[in-house]
């Protein structure tokens, strides 16, 4: 109960989006996105207990298999302004093989399905951890793993999909922020 009650403020105070002092922080739960395709899926299970809200996203399977590579969750985000965004994500990765997802966010990325075409742009390497901890999205290259960061010309409506790519990894809420 304390958690979901520490939650609920947090997310009270980082939902507010304030265009006056430039800057925008918005938080999402994932469980909450308009869209998700199977076989990702919401879930409530014990391996992911201390979730907030008690729900999460992900392809349901054990740490360590790898496989994935189907289904996804997405959600319309209304950006106040134009500019510069990064994106966090509340996860647990178990290990090597359960520790990523693909991530595209439109306009600003092309329409592309990073499932399909396997590119490392959208690949994000998630830090490993059994326990829920905020982890910026990131480009996870052959030659290492950089933070990412998203420019929009435009206000208004956008897409953000995060895609499966390893089974077993879990993402419980996003943060954005300018």
């Amino acid at each position: 109960m304390k958690k979901l009650i520490v939650f609920a403020i947090i997310i009270s105070l980082f939902s507010f989006v304030s265009i006056n002092g430039k800057e925008i922080e918005i938080a999402l739960e994932a469980e909450l996105a308009q869209k998700i395709q199977d076989p990702m899926i919401v879930d409530d299970d014990d391996v992911g207990k201390d979730a907030s809200n008690g729900k999460f996203i992900w392809m349901e399977g054990k740490p360590a298999t790898g496989g994935g590579g189907k289904g996804w969750a997405e959600w319309t985000i209304n950006l106040p302004e134009a500019g510069t965004y990064a994106l966090w994500g509340h996860v647990i990765a178990w290990d090597g093989n359960s520790d990523s997802f693909w991530v595209t966010w439109q306009p600003a990325d092309p329409d592309e399905d990073a499932q399909a075409t396997q590119n490392v742009q959208f690949r994000w390497g998630v830090q490993q951890g059994p326990v829920w901890h905020w982890d910026r999205i990131n480009h996870w290259l052959d030659a290492g793993t950089f933070d990412r960061e998203w420019k929009f010309k435009e206000k208004g409506e956008t897409v953000l999909r995060i895609a499966v790519r390893e089974d077993a990894t879990m993402l419980d809420a996003i943060f954005v922020t300018s």
